[in-house]
This record gives structure tokens, sequence and C-alpha cells, in this order.
């Protein structure tokens, strides 16, 4: 299995991704451990020549005037963890709890912390068991980091709290007892280092930029159907009109549709047709399309330089050097979450914009999809759900990163919600993974009254795969369950591995070409 040095290698989505699915195992090397205990010593001399240094000594947030003996500092740290875990609501998914406990240790691997070699070591003994703690949804303001969150993640060292094990929810202290293992006694400031930090909004900022760039994939293919369903023109992805507007996003969507539309017999079919123009929702696909996928690159730039960051407090260089500043404050994925939901909500939009064409009976093709409309309503109440989704998108887009509560007696007095953007941000998300099911479940259909004519080998392929799971409409029926059929489709980038490998066999395809052409100039 592929190995990853926590503290030392460069973390990204993906890798984070396959360390909480099991696919990639992390380890400490020897290196990194040493500077672990480099920084656990640091702090053991500040509570043995007695320097008052926030967190480790002194008490929290307002209180940190407040001088802790030497003999209490372990209680300290106990009695931080007990009484930060405030959090209510239904506990976030174990996927996204696992990564909590990821992107924590990789942090604080980087030997900034002063967290003891033992205490991570115990954490990656949770993850590499699946022992995964119960972290309620809501609680965290994002400010000192996600401290309440972050608190109900790390009871479970000191034999507190809920954990998800071999498929059960379960109190800590069973199933250490059962495993025969000991609670741990925090040390000094390892209770703080624990809490402080940006992971609850990071396990979520990690989870909608690979669901999102998955909808952003679907999106061009759910276009490039919906195109030859409606009899759309191609001639808006022409790349010399996108080079003289070079946003990179746009360029990326123009570049994918004309691969995936080259050579349709359905293009073919009315290229000579009278229609001056398409609606936007065909004609504007690169620009909306590419929108958001500028916005999913800001928001992978960040999460990645995030998710190799220190976001702790204080952060200690040395026993002789120590400083409190405000590393764990999430204002800058707080905003690029909420332009992430924006991003997700807009693809939604403009699919939405699409269903409702293909309902009209233009193009050729009959109103509500369905050749018996009028004894059977068709796909008309589908257009109804992408409707309501979109709707409950707009008011999900509202950035809670614009609004602060001050809290804390006013020593925090300015917050990021970056906790609420990023739940948000992944309800938009999954909103818009059933808008582009019902999306595909209505170009899909379009297509089968463009028969006999052929699309492009990649969209056929396409089509294929939903027929597989979801078959042609000749009539009324539930659609409750194909809609399930295409989300599935959708959130595990089925069409997408399709799109992916026929636009790479192409790439390599052309390299040969060029190649070969070139060999005797």
């Amino acid at each position: 299995m592929k190995k990853f040095d926590y503290g030392k290698d460069r973390l990204t989505i993906e890798t984070a991704l396959d360390l909480a699915e099991g696919r990639v195992q992390g380890i400490l090397c020897e290196e990194v451990k040493e500077q672990i205990e480099r920084s656990a010593a640091s702090v053991r001399r500040i509570v043995e020549n007695g320097r008052e240094v926030y967190g480790i000594n002194t008490g929290f947030g307002p209180l940190c005037t407040t001088p802790i003996s030497r003999d209490e500092t372990a209680r300290l740290q106990r009695n931080l963890l007990m009484s930060h875990a405030a959090g209510v609501g239904d506990p976030i998914r174990p996927q996204l709890a696992k990564l909590m406990l990821i992107t924590k240790v990789h942090a604080l691997a980087k030997g900034y912390s002063g967290v003891r070699l033992q205490t991570i070591e115990r954490i990656l003994f949770f993850i590499d068991s699946d022992i995964v703690p119960v972290v309620p949804e809501k609680g965290s303001v994002g400010a000192s980091g996600d401290l309440a969150p972050l608190s109900h993640a790390f009871l479970p060292l000191i034999g507190l709290g809920e954990v998800f094990y071999q498929g059960e929810r379960r109190k800590t202290s069973e199933v250490l007892r059962a495993l025969c293992i000991d609670p741990l006694e925090l040390g000094p400031k390892e209770g703080l280092g624990l809490i402080n930090g940006t992971q609850f909004m990071l396990s979520h900022g990690i989870l909608a930029a690979a669901r999102l760039l998955n909808c952003l994939e679907q999106a061009d293919i759910n276009g490039a159907l919906m195109i030859e369903a409606l009899a759309g023109s191609v001639k808006p992805f022409a790349e010399e009109i996108h080079r003289i507007r070079p946003h990179q996003g746009c360029l990326q969507v123009a570049e994918r549709m004309r691969a995936m539309l080259e050579g349709s017999e359905m293009v073919e079919a009315h290229r000579g047709c009278k229609r001056v123009q398409d609606p936007y929702s065909l004609r504007c696909i690169p620009q909306v399309h590419g929108a958001s996928r500028n916005a999913w690159q800001h928001l992978k730039e960040l999460i990645e330089t995030e998710l190799n960051s220190v976001t702790d407090n204080p952060i200690v260089f040395s026993a002789d050097h120590t400083i409190s500043g405000g590393n764990f404050h999430g204002q800058p994925i707080a905003m690029v979450l909420d332009y992430a939901a924006l991003a997700a909500a807009e693809l939604g939009n403009i699919a939405d914009r699409r269903v409702y064409l293909s309902l009209e009976g233009k193009s050729g093709i009959p109103a509500l999809l369905m050749e018996s409309a009028g004894l059977d309503s068709g796909f008309m109440i589908l257009q109804y759900t992408t409707a309501a989704l979109v709707t409950e998108n707009k008011t999900l887009c509202f950035p809670a990163s614009a609004d602060s509560v001050p809290t804390s007696m006013g020593q925090e007095d300015h917050v990021s919600m970056g906790s609420v953007s990023g739940r948000k941000a992944l309800q938009v998300i999954e909103n818009l993974e059933r808008i582009q099911a019902i999306e595909l479940l209505a170009a899909t259909q379009g297509l089968e009254f463009r028969r006999p004519l052929q699309t492009t080998p990649v969209l056929e392929a396409c089509w294929a795969r939903v027929r597989r799971d979801a078959e042609k409409s000749v009539k009324d029926k539930v659609y409750t369950w194909d809609i399930e059929a295409c989300r599935r489709l959708v959130a595990e980038g089925k069409l997408t591995d399709i799109v992916k490998t026929f636009l790479e066999k192409e790439e390599k395809q052309k390299e040969i070409t060029h190649h070969g052409s070139c060999k005797f100039d």
C-alpha cells in the first residue's frame, strides 16, 4: 500500500480522501518524530521554568491572564476538552470526522504545537482502526478554529464521548475497554493544540472540492447531451471566440464541448438550419460552467494551502520563542467555501433552464418529452423538482462569512463562521447532484426522439450507461427511482470516467499523429 509521511509530504485533496478511505496509509517517519518530540520538549521546559505562556500555564480566551500552577496543567487540558465539547445537532458523516483526524495529525506533525508523539500516535491508531469520533454538526463559529467540533473529535483520547466503530455508534469507554486500551492523560498545551485549528471547516472543504469537481465534469456532459437533444449549435464553442476572452475555465469547457460533439451525425443534420442563435443556457455553457470552474480552482488552491498549514495557537518555535497569533481564524477558507457554494448553485441554475427548454416541445422533440403528453404528464414535475432545489440553493448562498458574532466575552470579537460556510456548500452540492440527475434523464430522453441519428461515440457511451439504470420513458411512471439511479451515476462519477477515458485516448492519438507527421520534417 502507498505510504504518506505526515508532517513531511505535501497533503492534497485526493490524498486526504485516499487516507480516509484506507487506500493510502499515513505514517510518521523518524525525522518527523524527532521534530514532534523537540516541540513537546519545548513545552515541558516552559512549564518547568515557570515562564507564563498563553494556553500552557494560563487560562484560555478571556481567562488568558489567569495563571495555572504546574501541578494543574494536565487537569487544565482535560477540562478544556470537556467544557468545549458543546456541539449540537446530528453527527457529521464519519468520512468528515475521519478527515478531521487526518488533517489534524498532519498539522501537529509539523512540530509547532507541542503535542507529544504518543498523543499523535493514538490519533493514528484511531484512524487506522477506523475508530471515528461522533462529532455534532453545529456549534463552531470558526474563530479560534473549530473549538466545539474538535473537542468532540478528541474526547475519545481521554476516554470520553462517542465513536463509530464496526458499524455501530458506541461509548468510547466501552470500545477502549474492549480493546484493552487506557485513556490518555493529556500533557501541557495538548488540549489546546488539539482543538485550535480549522479542521472541521477544512474537512468540509476537502469533500466539497472533490464533489464540486465531479459536478463540473458532469455539467459539461449534460450540456453536450442537451445540445444534441435540442439541436443546439456548436458554433459558440469555437476556439477562436474563447481565445479573445481567455478565462481559463471557459477555455477548458469550450474545449471539452468541442471534443465531445466533434463528428456528431445530429450536429450535421441541422447544420444548415435557419435558427440564428440558441438560448443562453445552451449558447453560454462555456461562460457559465467556466466561471464555476474558476471558482473551483480558487477553492482547490486555498484548501490545499490550508491542508499543509499550522493553524494552532500559540505557535511553539522553541522554549524561548512562542507566538500567540491568529492562524486558527477560518476567514481564508470561509470566504472561498461561500464562493464554491455560489459556483455550485449556478451550475444548478443553468441546468434547470435546460431542463425547462427540453419540455417546450421545440427542436423536433415532443412537449414534456412524451409522445402521449396529455394522457401522460411526462417530465413536467421533474422540472418542478429542479426548480425547488434551485430555489433552496439560492437561499443557502447567503455568505456565512459575511456575518460575525462576538464571542468569548469580547476576546474573540470577529469570527469567520466558516463551519457554516462548509456545511452549506455541501448542502448546495448535494442538491446540485440531484438537479444534474434530472437533467441527465431529460437529456437522454430527448436523444430518443432524434433517432435513428447517432451522436458521438463518447456521448453514445454515456447514453448507454444511463439506460442500464434508467429506461426510456414511454408512459408515466414513478420517477423517484430513476432520479436516484442517475444521482448515483453523478455522485460516483460514472459518466465522467467514461468521458475522461475517451478524451485521454483522443489526446494520445493526436500526439501520435502529430509526431508521425513531423517524423520526416
